[in-house]
């Protein structure tokens, strides 16, 4: 574990590991990821089928039901990554909660910061100690705007502060300006195919709006810690 890394986890409450898995070791699921929509009615605007007059997010939220990939805990959560995790966690980890598919369908609407369903996953009790690491992976390139998560780099130290939560509910124009005068930042997941990032579960997070033609592939696992 690079010190400077577990620094930057531990002033920001996360870090990206730029093209951690080898692209031709994501082109299979790439390829079984476009087969599955297909055969659940997501072509296109995604109007059809199981989906049929779904917001985005719940479309987002259905599509982790319906598609399936045998064999996707092994192929990305190698040791190497356990390793990595472990170190940040500096404890034994527990089993992770298994590989979730976060997928978002092409041309979901205008970028919006409004609105948004910030939350976190695991409560910290003390706040001080951190509950839990996420791990997200990119299975194929993600441009900016979309539809990667959103997450407030830096929460993790204001866990707890109603008047954070309260700014996010406000005008989505103002809102990176006032984040930046409390010193906190919205990270966008976006990156390249093969990039990893590790989240602090303290962190509030939220899904994002889509605005591209591309399908937005992702997948995440959770390693909750004990007290």
């Amino acid at each position: 574990m690079k010190p400077a890394l577990a620094d930057h986890f531990r002033a920001h409450g996360h870090v990206r590991l730029e093209g951690f898995h080898p692209r031709k070791r994501l082109a299979p699921l790439r390829r079984q990821v476009q087969e599955a929509l297909a055969r659940a009615g997501a072509q296109g605007r995604g109007r059809t089928g199981p989906l049929h007059g779904l917001t985005p997010f719940q479309q987002t939220a259905k599509l982790s039901t319906l598609v399936k990939l045998p064999g996707i805990d092994d192929l990305l959560l190698t040791q190497e990554l356990l390793d990595t995790v472990g170190g940040l966690a500096q404890r034994a980890l527990p089993p992770a909660t298994g590989m979730q598919l976060l997928l978002s369908l092409p041309h979901q609407g205008e970028w919006t910061l409004e609105r948004l369903p910030w939350h976190v996953d695991v409560a910290a009790e003390p706040r001080d100690r951190l509950p839990g690491i996420q791990v997200f992976v990119l299975i194929d390139d993600v441009a900016p705007h979309g539809g990667a998560t959103l997450a407030i780099a830096g929460s993790h130290r204001a866990a707890g502060d109603g008047s954070l939560r309260a700014l996010l509910k406000g005008p989505g124009d103002q809102l990176e300006a006032r984040l930046r005068e409390r010193g906190l930042a919205i990270l966008e997941m976006s990156g390249r195919a093969g990039d990893v990032f590790l989240m602090d579960m303290r962190l509030l997070h939220t899904p994002s709006v889509n605005t591209t033609k591309n399908v937005r592939m992702m997948a995440t696992a959770r390693y909750v810690l004990g007290g």
